[in-house]
């Protein structure tokens, strides 16, 4: 049974895909902290108002990949990460993988995709 207390922040710069995961997520029984396109922004909002969980797209806008966010916020934080990506390939997973993360899901995904990686989390 979800709990409706997990504060969950998306990052991902396609908003229709944002907005997806949203839907998603509520109805599965989450709060969305925000959702954000930036991974610099992302480091920020983390720092100051700790979300439970983050959903990180790896291409994002802004200066920094979603990875390199990632490496920032473990500067500071231990919050789980479950990668949404169109990068299936080894130097992305490999770069990931240095940030521990939940899961990596290739692009598309679906709901219980989802479902299934927030479950790991609180396992």
């Amino acid at each position: 049974m979800p709990d409706s207390d997990k504060k969950i922040l998306i990052v991902e710069d396609n908003m229709l895909l944002s907005l997806v995961y949203e839907r998603h997520i509520e109805n599965l029984g989450y709060q969305i902290l925000d959702k954000l396109v930036d991974g610099e922004k992302a480091v920020e909002i983390v720092r100051d108002q700790e979300p439970d969980l983050i959903i990180m797209d790896i291409i994002l806008e802004g200066r920094i990949d979603g990875i390199e966010a990632m490496r920032k916020i473990r500067e500071f934080s231990d919050v789980p990460v479950i990668y949404i990506t169109g990068n299936s390939d080894k130097t992305h997973l490999d770069r990931a993988s240095e940030t521990k993360f939940i899961d990596y899901l290739v692009k598309p995904i679906t709901r219980e995709d989802l479902r299934l990686s927030i479950e790991k989390t609180w396992e």
